[in-house]
């Protein structure tokens, strides 16, 4: 009996998920529309130019991944071959991307990216998936306005911090009620 329970979860747990499925092509915005996601500077990005976000700005640039995503904010090198494996990006802000001249601001723009991936780093340490995305919310609405971050689509969130689409939208709609629900 217990051989066939397990050969019933097993069956059951196959998933859906097909690598020849895009994801870039399903994110939507909350507003319900498509964004285009800077083809222009995913071009620059795998051409192995080495570039920074620029740090006068309120801007960003989430870079996609095969199975996650990244965020470099001002002042984080982007492109060379670091990024050359991306496959979309979305740009966040009124993005500027700067060349560097020097071997010293390379280095600096190097240092600004690790720490940026360190900051989503101790997100996703948290162990509760709602909890993760109540932070980056919270983390991105410091550094950019509301309506930036509510126009953001969840798929993003998500690739972010790993958790599902669904888990980000529960919590983006009903805030800091959703462990309540979900715990009834």
């Amino acid at each position: 009996m217990d051989s066939d329970q397990i050969h019933r979860y097993q069956t059951t747990m196959i998933s859906t998920y097909s690598h020849d499925t895009n994801l870039l092509e399903y994110l939507v915005m909350s507003s319900g529309t498509k964004r285009s996601y800077g083809s222009s500077f995913l071009a620059d990005i795998r051409s192995g130019k080495l570039l920074t976000v620029n740090s006068r700005r309120r801007n960003g640039l989430i870079l996609f991944k095969e199975y996650h995503a990244e965020f470099a904010g001002p002042g984080a090198a982007v492109g060379g071959d670091y990024d050359r494996d991306c496959q979309g990006v979305l740009p966040i802000g009124n993005l500027s991307l700067l060349k560097m001249e020097s071997h010293e601001e390379r280095q600096k723009a190097y240092l600004i990216r690790r720490q940026w991936i360190r900051l989503i780093g101790q997100i996703t340490q948290n162990s509760s998936p709602t909890q993760r995305v109540h932070k980056i919310l919270d983390q991105f609405e410091q550094y950019f306005p509301s309506d930036v971050v509510a126009d953001l689509p969840d798929e993003a969130f998500a690739l972010l911090i790993g958790v599902l689409p669904q888990t980000a939208c529960m919590v983006r709609h009903l805030g800091s009620d959703v462990d309540s629900k979900l715990n009834r």
